[in-house]
C-alpha cells in the first residue's frame, strides 16, 4: 500500500478530517505505541514466542506492573496471545495473532527509521 493509499483510506474512514475524540482507532493508536506497547510488539515480531521473563529483560527499564498492564491490554485487543501451560512452575509464553503480526509489519519498519535516524535528529536540539 501506498502513501497515498494510506491517504485514500483515512479519508473514508474521516471524510471531514476531524479525528474525534471518540474514535476507537485513537484508543488502538494507544495502545499499540505507548512507550511499552511498542516495544512489547516488536520483540514479539521476531515470530517465535516469548516468556515473561525474557520480556522483561529486553523491555529494558519496564516495572512489573506496567508490562503485565501493557500484555493484557494487547490480549485484550487481540494483538497478543497468552499461552499458559498448566505446569509448576508456571510457564506463560506470549506470540502475536495473526492480527499482530499483520500489525507488526507496518510498525517494525518504522522502529527501524527511528533507530536509523534517532541519533541525527535527537542531537540537531
Amino acid at each position: 500500500m501506498t502513501v497515498s493509499d494510506s491517504v485514500d483510506v483515512l479519508r473514508r474512514h474521516y471524510p471531514d478530517g476531524v479525528f474525534s475524540k471518540n474514535c476507537p482507532s485513537r484508543t488502538v493508536l494507544e495502545h499499540v505505541t505507548s512507550k511499552w506497547g511498542g516495544l512489547v510488539l516488536v520483540i514479539l515480531a521476531e515470530g517465535r514466542p516469548v516468556r515473561w521473563s525474557e520480556l522483561r529483560r529486553r523491555a529494558e527499564g519496564v516495572s512489573e506492573k506496567m508490562l503485565a498492564q501493557t500484555l493484557r491490554i494487547l490480549v485484550e485487543d487481540g494483538l497478543v496471545v497468552r499461552n499458559a501451560k498448566p505446569v509448576v512452575p508456571p510457564y506463560v509464553e506470549y506470540s502475536l495473532t495473526e492480527r499482530g503480526s499483520e500489525f507488526a509489519a507496518l510498525y517494525v519498519p518504522l522502529m527501524a527509521w527511528i533507530a536509523d535516524n534517532a541519533a541525527d535528529i535527537l542531537g540537531d536540539r
